[in-house]
């Protein structure tokens, strides 16, 4: 096998995308999603290229990353490529060497499925597992429970509100209108909603964004955030609520959202929520 490594240009990203999409599968572990890459389009169809890399054998896609900060590089693979050792082999050379251009000098980390041989390859190579995510699921089989709380869809001009509430929600975000239509103006966001709850007051108090891949395939819920002058007040569930429900009526065949295991109080969200907690799975980080 000889890998050909690339970044994808704005205009091949589509076709990336499209392949993430064909990869989703309820009897797949945590994953890469699409809406990662959606959602990672606040910043612009160049910065998502430019974070994206993609592993081809004869021309056909066989690993996929996102680069998702400086240092972390979310990694999936074909379904029928995890178990391939010599594709994990060349994919830990690019990992661990920071002049393939894919991971930086200095301390790094990576998120990839728990069934791929990749994780043992780079544990040869001396990567060790640092924090712990826990991936929670929801099936949609069957109609979604409606809560006593307003959730409207948002569009272009409430986008501000969403801004807003993001912001609010999670230290340090510089979420902004403009990331929103940004985000909303991708390809990705054709199966994406935008969703904000409010209280008896009318004050907007949580949000969240679903991505489905389609028809019979998990949709993602990233992120939801509750205000943080509101937690405490059960937002956060019928948020998470109306998100489940809407990614039904998106054809989504179930829910699939994934925290750090610390986070037991956004976990005990989702589970009063309907999410069931699955095996925790741990990132691999390299200090060199």
């Amino acid at each position: 096998m000889s890998l050909t490594l690339d970044t994808p240009t704005v205009d091949t990203l589509d076709t990336v995308v499209a392949v993430l999409r064909d990869w989703q599968s309820d009897a797949a572990p945590w994953q890469l999603h699409p809406g990662d890459l959606g959602w990672y389009r606040r910043f612009g169809a160049e910065a998502t290229a430019a974070a994206v890399r993609t592993w081809s054998d004869a021309g056909r896609i066989v690993a996929i990353g996102l680069r998702d900060g400086a240092t972390l590089l979310r990694l999936t693979l074909a379904p029928d490529a995890r178990r391939d050792d010599r594709l994990a082999r060349q994919l830990a050379d690019d990992l661990t060497d920071p002049r393939r251009g894919v991971l930086p000098a200095g301390p790094v980390s990576l998120e990839t499925p728990s069934d791929a041989v990749l994780r043992e390859v780079l544990t040869d190579r001396g990567w060790v597992p640092h924090e712990p995510w826990t991936p929670l699921r929801r099936d949609l089989t069957a109609p979604v429970p409606r809560s006593a709380t307003r959730v409207e869809v948002i569009g272009p001009e409430r986008a501000g509100v969403r801004a807003e509430v993001q912001r609010a929600a999670f230290d340090g975000s510089t979420f902004t209108a403009e990331h929103w239509h940004a985000m909303a103006a991708a390809p990705t966001y054709a199966d994406a909603r935008c969703l904000v709850a409010y209280d008896d007051e009318d004050t907007a108090v949580a949000a969240v964004t679903v991505w489905s891949a389609g028809r019979g395939r998990p949709g993602l819920v990233e992120p939801m955030g509750v205000h943080r002058d509101h937690r405490g007040r059960g937002h956060g569930r019928a948020v998470t609520l109306a998100a489940a429900a809407t990614l039904r009526k998106l054809g989504a065949s179930s829910a699939l959202v994934c925290t750090p295991s610390s986070n037991v109080g956004g976990i005990a969200t989702y589970v009063s929520a309907g999410f069931r907690p699955e095996a925790a799975v741990a990132d691999l980080r390299l200090d060199r």
